[in-house]
C-alpha cells in the first residue's frame, strides 16, 4: 500500500449522507486498485447539529480540519433551518477561515448525457470556471442606516484586493497552460459599469499575462459570456471571474453539462486544505428513499483525488462514471435513474480499473 491520506467527511443534511456513502465507497475501491488509502473522519456539521445544539462551526472543528489532507462535503441545507444560516456560518466561513480562495468548477458534458443546448456535445462543452472564493460581495461588508424607516439605506460592499485578485488569476493562468487544450483564458467581468473593481481585475490580468506567453487571453462582459456559454460553449477553455459572477455562471455551466446531478466542484487552497462537494442541494424530499443521484458527489471525490496527486485514480473514477451514464441509467434526475442510489455507487465501483 502506498500513501495514506486523512480526509474529513461532512455528510451534510437530508440526502447528503446518502450520496456521501456512495462517494466513500467508490474512493475506497479506487484506493484498493491504485495502491493508496483514505482514512475518513466524520465531522458532525449541518442542520441537525444546529437544531440540536445551536452550534454551526465551532473554532475547535476548524482547527481539526486544518490538520486534514482534504475535506469531503455532502450537501448543506435543512428544511427546519432558516435559509442563509448554514450557508453563511458553515460553508462560507469554511472557505474564508481555510483560505480556499479558488472555487474550481469543471463544466464537462459526458457522452450520453442530455444537454438543453441544441447540436452541442462533449466536444463543445468542456471548460473550467475558476471563481474567486473569498472576496467580493460575499465577505458581508456593509450595513444599514435608518433601518426600518422610509429613509432606510442598505450598503453592500464589494471587497477586491490586489493579492486576492492576482493569486486567483495566477491559478487560472497556470491551469490554462497545463490543460492541454487551447491554452486560452477568458476574464469574465463587467468593466463598463463596475469601474473600480474591474479596473483592478483588468490591470492584474493584463500584467500577469506577460508571464504566460503561451496562454491566449480575452475578456467578456458577464452578460455576453452567459449568451456565449449557451450559443458557443466551445469558445471557452478556462474562465476566470469574481465571487458573485462566478456563483451565477457556474450554475449555468451545471445545466448545460446535464444538471446538478453530475456537477461537482472544489474549494481550493493550493497551500493548505481544500474541500470538495457536489454542486446540488440536499434535496429534502428524497431523503431516505434511495433515489438520489450520487454521481456529482462521486465526481467531487475524483477532483479530491486529483488534488491529492492521485491523477490516475481520479481519471479511473471519472471513466467509471462515464461507463455508468453511457450504459446503466435512464436519467440523471432523482427518482428517474432506473437505479437506486446504492446501485449507482456499486456500478461505478465495479467499473473502476
Amino acid at each position: 500500500m502506498g500513501s495514506t491520506f486523512n480526509v474529513a467527511v461532512i455528510p451534510g443534511d437530508c440526502t447528503g449522507p446518502e450520496v456521501m456513502r456512495e462517494g466513500k465507497k467508490v474512493l475506497k475501491a479506487a484506493g484498493a486498485r491504485h495502491g493508496f488509502a483514505l482514512n475518513f473522519f466524520e465531522i458532525d456539521l449541518g442542520g441537525e447539529r444546529y437544531l440540536r445544539t445551536g452550534e454551526t462551526l465551532p473554532d475547535s472543528v476548524i482547527e481539526e480540519l486544518r490538520r486534514m489532507d482534504a475535506i469531503y462535503l455532502g450537501a448543506l441545507g435543512h428544511p427546519d433551518v432558516p435559509p442563509g444560516i448554514l450557508e453563511q456560518k458553515i460553508l462560507l466561513r469554511l472557505r474564508f477561515e481555510l483560505d480556499q480562495y479558488v472555487n474550481l468548477r469543471p463544466v464537462k458534458l459526458y457522452p450520453h448525457v442530455d444537454t438543453p443546448l441544441k447540436d452541442k456535445g462533449p466536444d463543445e462543452i468542456d471548460f473550467v470556471i475558476v471563481r474567486e472564493n473569498t472576496e467580493g460581495f460575499y465577505v458581508g461588508a456593509g450595513g444599514f442606516l435608518k433601518r426600518g424607516t422610509a429613509d432606510e439605506i442598505a450598503v453592500q460592499e464589494c471587497i477586491c484586493t490586489r493579492k486576492g485578485v492576482e493569486r486567483l488569476l495566477r491559478y487560472a493562468f497556470e491551469l490554462a497552460g497545463r490543460r492541454g487544450k487551447r491554452r486560452a483564458l477568458t476574464l469574465c467581468g463587467k468593466s463598463n459599469v463596475l469601474t473600480y473593481a474591474w479596473d483592478l481585475w483588468s490591470r492584474a490580468f493584463t500584467e500577469l499575462s506577460q508571464s504566460y506567453p503561451d496562454v491566449t487571453i480575452d475578456y467578456a462582459h458577464v452578460d455576453a459570456l452567459c449568451m456565449w456559454m449557451v450559443k458557443n460553449p466551445e469558445r471557452f477553455d478556462v474562465i476566470a471571474t469574481d465571487n458573485m459572477f462566478g456563483d451565477i455562471i457556474t450554475d449555468l455551466g451545471a445545466i448545460i453539462q446535464g444538471g446538478m446531478g453530475i456537477a461537482a466542484g472544489g474549494n481550493i487552497n493550493p497551500e493548505g486544505v481544500s474541500m470538495f462537494e457536489p454542486i446540488g442541494g440536499s434535496a429534502p424530499k428524497y431523503t431516505g428513499k434511495n433515489q438520489i443521484n450520487p454521481l456529482a458527489c462521486i465526481l467531487a471525490g475524483a477532483l479530491m483525488l486529483e488534488n491529492l496527486g492521485l491523477a490516475a485514480a481520479a481519471r479511473a473514477v471519472e471513466d467509471a462514471v462515464v461507463q455508468v451514464v453511457s450504459r446503466d441509467i435512464e436519467s440523471l434526475d432523482a427518482g428517474r435513474m432506473g437505479r437506486t442510489t446504492q446501485e449507482v455507487g456499486d456500478l461505478v465501483a465495479g467499473y473502476l480499473t
